[in-house]
């Protein structure tokens, strides 16, 4: 299996290996897996076009790494344990064995629709066990799985299926999340109403009892997968050959769908979670993210499943039917290593602490953080009372980008620091740069985080369009991947990533581009223009704050609620603005350029040192923002 790196001299040798012979080293991580065929080369690379390959010439398929070859050492070991999210009904656990029945019988209903090697297929479904069922399915007969988180709205669903031009959406009829009873179908129908020319199939999963609209397109998931075989031949996929896009937004209105590969990603996401999370054999792992998000695909499906873990998949939330639900399952299901985001750690720290220590949390071995940096108050709150100060704290920071953990501490082996991501993972290169690109050398330095040299799992391009690609990660600093991060090293090298410094926002550890909500609050038909920054928010890390300019013809609460409708329609719930101020005018440069580092100053209520707002072209706007800030 995997090597799992055990002690901190370990470490330091490991990593130095890594960077000395990343070939080498990469290659021996590889010789672990199950080949179809070995590769040719271990890695192409040249960061200026981008090209990146890795394995080139290798053929596999990452499912019969996730299940197959496991059946003969562990096939009776729980592989997924599902959560409902109503405490009171059924607990679902998959054996390696039923998985890949489960898995094949899924894939060849798929074949039946018509679904084929490099064809999409997007998913809109809640966290049930078919979600991660499906998309091993997709892989398994080499159609490339997109899926889309279940809160985003018909448009923003729609966009993504028609940028992928996708031949079949899998969604399901309700999303039960708390005490809501979401219809998910719905909002596939609306999407199908705006136009998604290339669907040819919806295939539904039946999740409630409750009548729902269906059309000639529709297909019941109960129907279709039922009478399969369990048994589907894997299909033979070349290193780089596809394997998901996950859509993220960017500096642009548009979201861009970044796309992994099956060979890199699937030996990197392996050996981050053997190491990171140090999993052993009889573990109970949870990770609590959606696999909406790149979190779920790394580190609830793929991950896990090639390490042979038991992996948690929870439908729920953390505060229903109360805000113990997180510990109780840790309680009931003796969970070991625990891996969630700072935004749920400061809504469970405010509900008190009476709340975890209702439960038996000795289980726990690892505490992890993800999608933030982690604030330093949460992270005492988490070691303390979650923790009791024996189980160690994993800060870990990494993109959807990178398609795994980049920077982290290892759990029992390197130290911790609060708020500090800490150390590079092996094989990982990170550097601080100056704005004009020069190496920020030393400690108690800051800078702009970059990588200057390839890991397997990292981005290959963006689909559909590779120049957004080159600008977006490889344009801005010469043989270097812009993590578009600010960062800080300390006296010791440990990293602390301080922060987006483009355009992009972190909301509840989710990415968000200031644009793509602007253009959303600017379909408003009173809105004539918009700008969007990031503030502190003491739950969400940061919310969203909206400058808007209006027609005059619309004030008051009615207006900020339409607005607030709107981005909800355009986007989603997730991407509503906290706070909107209608505003005269926004600052602006003498060439037209709005200058969000004043906005989010004020959002911030940060405006002691505003710079030299002389040069603008209309320097009086600033008092009236920060007389009118909410």
């Amino acid at each position: 299996m995997t090597y799992q790196i055990s002690s901190l001299e370990d470490y330091k040798q490991t990593y130095q290996r890594s960077i000395d012979d990343p070939e080498g080293f990469w290659a021996d991580q590889a010789e672990t897996f199950t080949w179809r065929k070995k590769w040719d080369s271990v890695l192409e690379w040249d960061f200026r076009e981008p090209n990146i390959k890795w394995f080139s010439g290798a053929k596999l398929n990452i499912t019969e790494n996730c299940l197959d070859r496991h059946i003969a050492t562990r096939g009776d070991q729980v592989a997924i344990l599902w959560e409902p999210n109503n405490p009171a009904d059924e607990v679902q656990k998959f054996t390696y064995r039923e998985l890949l029945a489960a898995v094949c019988k899924c894939a060849n209903a798929l074949k039946a629709l018509g679904i084929e090697k490099g064809d999409r297929v997007v998913f809109y479904m809640p966290m049930v066990p078919e979600l991660a069922i499906a998309v091993l399915a997709c892989a398994r007969i080499g159609a490339v799985h997109s899926v889309v988180f279940a809160g985003f709205s018909a448009q923003a669903l729609a966009d993504r299926v028609n940028d992928a031009s996708a031949k079949m959406i899998i969604c399901s009829d309700f999303n039960n999340r708390g005490s809501k009873h979401i219809p998910v179908k719905k909002v596939v129908d609306e999407a199908m109403a705006k136009g998604c020319p290339s669907i040819e199939n919806i295939l539904v999963h039946k999740n409630s009892n409750e009548d729902i609209e269906w059309s000639d397109k529709d297909v019941w998931w109960h129907d279709q997968v039922a009478g399969q075989s369990e048994e589907c031949p894997a299909e033979i996929m070349d290193a780089e050959d596809l394997l998901f896009i996950l859509y993220t937004s960017g500096s642009t209105g548009k979201p861009k769908g970044v796309v992994h590969t099956c060979g890199g990603y699937m030996v990197y996401t392996c050996f981050t979670f053997k190491n990171a999370f140090q999993y052993k054999d009889g573990d109970i792992y949870w990770c609590t993210a959606d696999i909406g998000w790149i979190t779920g695909h790394s580190y609830i499906v793929y991950g896990p499943l090639l390490a042979g873990a038991t992996s948690v998949m929870f439908e729920g939330v953390p505060t229903y039917p109360d805000a113990g639900r997180f510990w109780e399952i840790c309680e009931k299901h003796q969970v070991n290593q625990f891996y969630t985001a700072p935004t749920a750690i400061r809504a469970l720290m405010a509900r008190g602490d009476e709340w975890p220590n209702k439960y038996d949390l000795s289980p726990l071995k690892l505490l992890g953080s993800v999608g933030e940096p982690i604030n330093e108050e949460a992270w005492n709150w988490y070691n303390k009372t979650i923790g009791k100060e024996k189980s160690p704290i994993i800060d870990t920071w990494w993109q959807t980008e990178t398609g795994g953990i980049m920077i982290t501490p290892l759990p029992g082996i390197t130290d911790a620091k609060p708020t500090y991501a800490s150390y590079p993972m092996p094989g990982v290169q990170p550097v601080l740069l100056d704005a004009d690109g020069n190496l920020v050398e030393g400690n108690n330095v800051e800078g702009l985080l970059c990588i200057k040299f390839p890991w397997p799992a990292m981005l290959r391009t963006t689909y559909g369009d590779h120049e957004r690609c080159r600008q977006t990660y490889f344009s801005v600093f010469k043989d270097m991947y812009f993590t578009g991060d600010g960062a800080r090293r300390d006296e010791e090298g440990r990293i602390r990533v301080i922060g987006r410094v483009d355009d992009v926002m972190n909301v509840s550890g989710h990415r968000m581009g200031t644009a793509e909500v602007e253009n959303a609050i600017n379909e408003h038909e009173n809105v004539i223009e918009s700008a969007v920054v990031g503030y502190p928010h003491e739950i969400k890390g940061q919310g969203i704050y909206a400058y808007v300019i209006t027609d005059g013809s619309k004030g008051g609460e009615d207006l900020i609620n339409e607005i607030r409708a709107v981005v909800t329609r355009e986007i989603g719930p997730i991407a509503k603005p906290d706070k909107i101020q209608v505003v005269s005018g926004l600052p602006k440069t003498r060439s037209g350029k709005i200058m969000r580092r004043i906005l989010r100053k004020i959002a911030a209520k940060d405006t002691s040192n505003l710079g030299d707002v002389s040069t603008l072209l209309n320097p009086e706007i600033v008092e009236e923002i920060i007389k009118g800030s909410l």
